[in-house]
């Protein structure tokens, strides 16, 4: 393989597909349950680490939402952020657009403003590290479309702290046109757009389908099931529409990583990225998914510059700020 695992490290990214929840490594998880006083139901880091084993999207929530319990308050959240964005900023993160669930914290009492103050305050400390992170807002598809509603209505005296709104959880019998009123409120409000469209879900195709046609997104988190319409692959590529491709997570929930996927729509000029999802569960931080990537399909460096000047190309920044860190990619790849 012609490109390193250091190159890739060093490489300038963005990174626009990563749940701030899905940061929480074993040892922040122990220390704010003793500081919490929560019984998780284990007390030593290894246990913690058995603990996170799945080999499904449904198995995975189910370890993955109670270990939440352990965020309490505003300093939580906020080294939530903080321990995520000292760890991109070692994966040479430039800027982030991280996913937060907040109906996760509010359904078991934890209060909106909570949530949103926290990790904004984490957001900031990771400006000063030099991460330009911000927050996508993301609505849990398995609630109803009611409690989406009274999220985003909540949100909305804090909008100046949210980029964007997105749409993550169980897919299964919970499809995108459930939430067309709420997505179409957010677009008209001014929020950029995006949704999840898993694996492998039941009416996959149909699924890409609405999000694309009728909700309207911006870009697609996951996505890669689009490869089974050639006119909706033309489409994406025609709009310049995103994909937030997360393969190493790919491989723990299906029987491969989607890898020929995303190399096919790279190959034709579709906009794929590479995003590490929910690190600490799949313990694979962004790098670590590229070169994953580029190992198992042996991509070349020039395939691998593409991906990172697309994770710019279809992030929710200016087309001045896309310009510098292209031309910081460029700098990077000249000098390596």
């Amino acid at each position: 393989m012609s490109v390193s695992k250091e190159f890739l490290l060093g490489l300038p990214k963005a990174e626009l597909h990563l749940h701030l929840e899905g940061t929480l490594e074993p040892e922040l998880k122990l220390r704010l349950a003793q500081k919490n006083h929560i019984d998780i139901g284990q007390s030593t880091i290894e246990e913690v680490k058995a603990s996170y084993q799945f080999d499904s999207l449904t198995s995975f929530l189910m370890v993955y939402y109670p270990a939440m319990n352990v965020l309490q308050d505003e300093d939580d959240f906020c080294a939530l952020a903080v321990d995520y964005l000292e760890k991109a900023k070692k994966h040479n993160v430039k800027h982030c657009e991280l996913f937060f669930d907040p109906q996760a914290h509010t359904s078991r009492g934890v209060p909106f403003e909570t949530v949103i103050n926290g990790y904004y305050k984490g957001v900031m400390k990771g400006r000063e590290m030099g991460v330009d992170a911000h927050l996508i807002m993301c609505f849990l598809r398995d609630m109803s479309a009611d409690s989406a509603m009274e999220t985003y209505k909540a949100a909305l005296p804090y909008r100046d702290k949210i980029l964007g709104i997105g749409l993550d959880s169980d897919e299964r019998d919970n499809p995108p046109m459930k939430f067309a009123e709420v997505f179409d409120m957010a677009k008209k409000a001014g929020f950029h757009i995006t949704m999840h469209c898993d694996i492998d879900q039941v009416n996959s195709i149909g699924h890409i389908y609405d999000v694309l046609h009728k909700i309207g997104v911006e870009r697609i988190d996951h996505g890669t099931n689009i490869v089974e319409d050639p006119a909706l692959v033309d489409y994406v590529i025609e709009k310049g529409i995103g994909f937030t491709n997360c393969p190493v997570s790919n491989s723990f929930v299906t029987s491969d990583m989607k890898g020929r996927e995303i190399v096919y729509l790279l190959q034709r000029g579709a906009k794929v990225t590479v995003n590490s999802d929910d690190p600490a569960y799949f313990q694979s931080y962004i790098s670590d998914d590229y070169y994953a990537l580029a190992e198992k399909y042996d991509l070349s460096k020039e395939d691998m510059i593409q991906i990172a000047k697309n994770s710019f190309s279809i992030s929710w920044i200016s087309d001045e700020a896309k310009k510098k860190y292209i031309a910081m990619i460029d700098e990077y790849a000249k000098e390596n």
